[in-house]
């Protein structure tokens, strides 16, 4: 009977470790339902969006071709710096000081946009960095909720089990014996029952600022992406596969990893939206599409070495 009683004694301790860890936890929790993500302030980017007419303006600068790929001539465009590049070509014919030093000025104003262009594609992969990290941090309170209350649950189970063998040792009529043995059994197999949870706990979490929102809606402007990055997203000739946007490339990947295909589950899913009660399995899948779409913004960066590399041989 003392051995009984020291039992239900560690399990007091282990269960009050598990309770203030999970208190600890929930005061944290406050801190991460508003996004600390977003910038300071919101800059009011210019409305207007390069053209994605691609083949008219590759058309339409077939000079360009022999010194630029398809793709910085598009990049130039989104950029507004054809003009210079044209100027520069001019330039090129006169070997005079003069026509040198004036090449280097309007490089100099082409790199200032190649500058800035930089800069949005390292704040905008820095955000979802970010916001990667923040979902990380949720997810790893609803999966220590789940794996506390499983723990407690099996403790209870094994509780039940040894409170029912001790008892039923102790009671001497058969009939009482067996009726312990039987219920411990029966509560003993509830407890372990409980813990068969497939969706598990859940959080609120809110993300009113959603751009992953932006990207599944794909629409022709985006409030939340400076136009040069939205329009490097959604134009074809930037794609590395058939085609296809980059936008368009994520979200069908999205459909098939993250919903099992299932259009109608992913149109109606929190992650979509302003913010809800997420599940583990939820947050996870938000993270990982974060993570994909991070990935996605700094491969552009290859797109804007290339066309430094073609303009550095034009000037030289």
């Amino acid at each position: 009977m003392r051995k009984f009683f020291y039992f239900l004694a560690l399990l007091n301790v282990l269960t009050s470790c598990v309770s203030k860890k999970n208190q600890a936890i929930r005061q944290n929790i406050l801190t991460l339902k508003d996004s600390y993500c977003k910038a300071p302030f919101k800059y009011n980017y210019s409305n207007k969006l390069p053209s994605y007419n691609s083949d008219s303006i590759i058309a339409a600068n077939q000079e360009l071709k022999p010194h630029f790929s398809d793709q910085s001539i598009l990049i130039l465009n989104a950029l507004d710096n054809l003009d210079e590049i044209h100027d520069i070509m001019e330039l090129k014919k006169d070997n005079s000081l003069e026509s040198q030093v004036k090449i280097l000025q309007l490089k100099s104003k082409i790199n200032s946009k190649i500058t800035i262009a930089l800069t949005e594609l390292d704040a905008v992969a820095a955000e979802f960095d970010c916001e990667g990290e923040r979902v990380a941090q949720i997810g790893a309170y609803v999966d220590n909720l789940n794996n506390s209350r499983n723990n407690k649950l099996i403790l209870y189970s094994i509780v039940a089990g040894a409170a029912a063998s001790i008892a039923g040792g102790i009671v001497k009529d058969n009939g009482w014996s067996n009726a312990i043995d039987i219920g411990g059994g029966a509560l003993g197999a509830g407890f372990g029952l409980a813990t068969l949870n497939p969706k598990g706990k859940k959080v609120e979490f809110i993300h009113q600022r959603n751009l992953l929102r932006d990207v599944w809606n794909e629409k022709l402007e985006s409030p939340n992406f400076p136009p040069f990055v939205w329009y490097m997203y959604t134009e074809k000739k930037f794609s590395s596969k058939d085609g296809v946007p980059i936008v368009q490339s994520i979200k069908k990947r999205w459909l098939h990893f993250q919903f099992d295909n299932n259009l109608k589950a992913a149109n109606e899913s929190v992650i979509f939206s302003d913010g809800g009660y997420y599940r583990s399995d939820d947050l996870h899948n938000r993270a990982a599409m974060l993570n994909q779409m991070q990935s996605a913004t700094r491969t552009i960066n290859q797109n804007i070495n290339y066309l430094l590399l073609d303009l550095d041989k034009l000037i030289l």
